[in-house]
């Protein structure tokens, strides 16, 4: 029995060990389904996410399921250590070290009081090594212990540091492409105020932050999870507002525009498909009618009002039509499972963004507003 304990032993421990490495330390993505931390995330996401989906849209839903990221991160080191724990009080009840100390038959929970002590370097000194079996499973529990509570540490500020530049640039766009932002509301603000340069601007700057949003969540893939300051803004309504602008400009919009739309497109894709296959979530068919002909037309008005070169309405519906086909699947997929919604491709009428309202007033849509930030008349 003590044989088949110390091989247990190891082989939890190793399992732990490797699992913590390729979730802090590892900086690709994991591919392989049987993993404890995917196990962990997919037993603990299954029963937070159906007591969302039990309750009704609003603040309050919002705001369980903004709890869950931080929270289980916790709870992974939690399991992580405890796990530790009995691993190395298996190899200590199998190496007798209790008993020898002790100079006497002890519990297993002896072995364990032994091993938390040992694994948290508290060096109380009531129960002693005197084998050297014994004395070389402290030393490494304890070098193991002091290791893991410093990787954890330093694992948060980085976690973090990720977590604020993706919200940074989230934040930006509320003034840009409305609250949530859409691809409409983004290219007509841009087009009002005769700003193509910026728009340019804008998508290159965007497709740094897919690129940056790709690197850190195939890194930390529990940053999906971590919601946004607003109900209505988040890391997917921000991709779906980017992706929906890139289609539009390729299909529609001809010259040096389009080329950055590509650019910008691509690797928003790319992250998009990578993420996806890291949380291994399908693509799932949308529900038809996102976009309108008569919506379609309007904003291949606007761009060529702004004197943008503009190819013919049925090439640009097909054309846009296989350009939707390549994401919007994923994005359902998406938000589905995260219970992150993914907005139109039009603002709600009437609908304000975020720098207008406080807890205390709201800004009228009539009031003076930043440089192409306008509300159009439609939507007042």
């Amino acid at each position: 029995m003590r044989c088949i304990a110390a091989i247990a032993g190891i082989f939890l421990l190793a399992v732990i060990l490797w699992d913590g490495f390729e979730t802090i330390i590892l900086p690709r993505r994991v591919t392989r389904r049987v993993r404890l931390t995917r196990f962990f995330y997919r037993c603990t996401w299954i029963p937070w996410s159906a007591v969302a989906r039990w309750m009704k849209p609003g603040k309050r839903r919002e705001t369980l399921l903004s709890i869950y990221g931080p929270l289980s991160l916790l709870l992974l080191f939690f399991m992580w250590a405890v796990g530790l724990i009995f691993s190395f009080a298996l190899l200590h009840w199998a190496a007798r070290s209790a008993e020898v100390s002790f100079r006497e038959s002890s519990a297993f929970w002896t072995d364990m009081y032994m091993s938390g002590t040992t694994f948290f370097t508290l060096g109380l000194g009531d129960i002693t090594p005197h084998t050297r079996a014994a004395r070389f499973i402290t030393v490494l529990e304890s070098g193991t212990g002091f290791g893991f509570l410093a990787i954890v540490i330093s694992y948060l500020p980085v976690l973090y540091g990720a977590f604020s530049r993706r919200e940074v640039n989230i934040s930006l766009l509320d003034a840009r492409a409305g609250s949530p932002p859409t691809a409409a509301e983004l290219v007509r603000r841009h087009v009002r105020g005769q700003n193509l340069e910026a728009l340019g601007q804008f998508l290159r700057d965007w497709e740094a932050w897919s690129a940056e949003l790709m690197e850190s969540h195939l890194s930390f893939p529990v940053l999906c999870y971590f919601r946004s300051q607003h109900d209505n803004q988040s890391w997917l309504a921000a991709l779906t507002a980017v992706l929906d602008t890139c289609a539009l400009l390729i299909s529609c919009a001809e010259g040096a525009l389009q080329w950055q739309s590509q650019l910008t497109f691509a690797i928003s894709r790319h992250a998009l498909v990578d993420l996806a296959q890291v949380l291994h979530i399908p693509p799932k068919q949308p529900v038809a009618g996102r976009l309108s002909e008569n919506d379609l037309e309007q904003l291949r008005g606007l761009l060529a009002s702004a004197g943008v070169a503009v190819c013919s309405r049925a090439a640009a519906e097909q054309k846009l039509r296989d350009l939707r086909s390549t994401y919007e699947p994923y994005l359902n997929a998406f938000s589905e499972r995260l219970l992150m919604p993914y907005p139109a491709w039009k603002v709600a009428a009437g609908r304000a963004d975020n720098w207008k309202t406080s807890a205390w007033e709201k800004i009228s849509s009539e009031s003076s507003v930043p440089m192409g930030a306008g509300v159009d008349e439609e939507h007042r």
